[in-house]
């Protein structure tokens, strides 16, 4: 199995059917207890929820997103109605549109509305921030301003977005070290805060999972 990641990890072209080959003719093979393959099936495609403002429907569209998902919409319209939401689907499954749907629509709705997204890692923040600012690109001028605000944060910035930012992305040392310890500067981002996104949870386990759920204790109490 090394082997055969190596030589993808290089650039090869090997597809999927000759890497499983390798694995079940390999030197380990014996040591398999089981070979299953899922077959495809039909995604359960659904369409977007009345609620959603056009703007932010066509937003979607020039993304390609005509439709969600069956659990992007389950998640949406429970985050809508105000519940706690938790999403355990495999990687690529679509689970940021399941937040970033009702938050977009929540800005969209009150000036006042504001968010917040954790992410375990800087690296994690900057990508998913990419993909929320390229739905708030594709808003046009209805775009919620989106902020990282992390260690490597330059001090303008960082004055920049507890003035401007809408969402927020940060991670749980910077929540703790850098915000609420803080948290006059952070008035109106606290008063209108509507979600709060934790992405990665399975990551918060053991002392750091128990430091992490006192952490957000203190931002409710806030």
């Amino acid at each position: 199995m090394d082997k055969a990641l190596r030589s993808m990890d290089r650039g090869s072209t090997t597809g999927v059917a000759e890497v499983q080959r390798r694995w079940l003719t390999g030197p380990d093979h014996r040591s398999f207890v089981a070979h299953h393959v899922l077959p495809a099936r039909p995604a359960q495609l659904e369409a977007l929820p009345s609620w959603v403002r056009p703007e932010l429907a066509a937003a979607l569209r020039t993304r390609g997103i005509e439709a969600l998902y069956r659990h992007q919409r389950e998640a949406a319209e429970a985050a809508r109605a105000g519940s706690d939401v938790v999403i355990a689907t495999p990687t690529a499954s679509g689970k940021t549109l399941c937040y970033n749907l009702p938050v977009f629509q929540a800005l969209g709705e009150d000036e006042r509305a504001r968010a917040l997204y954790l992410f375990p890692t800087k690296a994690l923040a900057r990508d998913q921030v990419s993909e929320a600012r390229a739905l708030a690109a594709a808003l046009g001028e209805a775009g919620p301003g989106i902020a990282v605000y992390d260690g490597d944060t330059p001090a303008e910035q960082r004055r920049a977005a507890r003035r401007r930012a809408r969402v927020l992305a940060t991670n749980p040392e910077m929540l703790h070290a850098g915000i609420l310890p803080h948290h006059p500067s952070w008035a109106e981002l606290l008063a209108g805060l509507r979600y709060v996104v934790v992405d990665e949870l399975h990551t918060y386990r053991g002392v750091f999972g128990a430091h992490v759920a006192n952490v957000l204790r203190r931002l409710r109490r806030l």
